[in-house]
């Protein structure tokens, strides 16, 4: 009996986080943003760290390799990261941003955190605090290393 109770969960939280994605994505264009939610990602993680590898940038945004090098190909050819050559190992690259790919972020931090909080209207500070607090107790549960 139980488990038909939490039968939906998995779907639930796929839809929500596809109309979630999709608000964000529609949001972008109407505003002229000119980059995708998952170039914003990348490009806020890297506002947010400064430099990091390809490999730790995919894990801090949650995307494969392929899927993070198509991204970053578009944010090079846009001028908002690039690659630099640690100076200790010169296999090793990494990705920061541009004065442009900063300037970008910076202007666009309010708007997005505006579009986000849609999501949010009609809720209170406790339904945010049991939520995460929910979603990080599954992902806790599933996080298998």
């Amino acid at each position: 009996m139980l488990n038909e109770k939490f039968d939906r969960y998995s779907f639930i939280l796929d839809q929500t986080a596809k109309k979630v994605k999709q608000f964000a994505q529609s949001s972008f264009a109407e505003k002229g943003f000119d980059i995708t939610v998952d170039q914003w990602t990348i490009l806020k993680a890297l506002y947010e760290t400064d430099q990091l590898s390809q490999k730790e940038l995919a894990k801090r945004c949650g995307k494969d390799q392929p899927t993070l090098t198509r991204i970053v190909d578009i944010l090079l050819k846009k001028n908002l990261a690039e690659r630099i050559t640690d100076e200790t190992d010169r296999r090793s690259l990494y990705l920061h941003l541009t004065e442009e790919g900063k300037l970008k972020v910076a202007s666009l931090t309010p708007i997005v955190t505006e579009i986000r909080m849609k999501a949010w209207e009609n809720l209170a500070d406790k339904d945010f605090e049991a939520f995460t607090r929910i979603l990080n107790t599954i992902y806790n549960n599933l996080n298998i290393e």
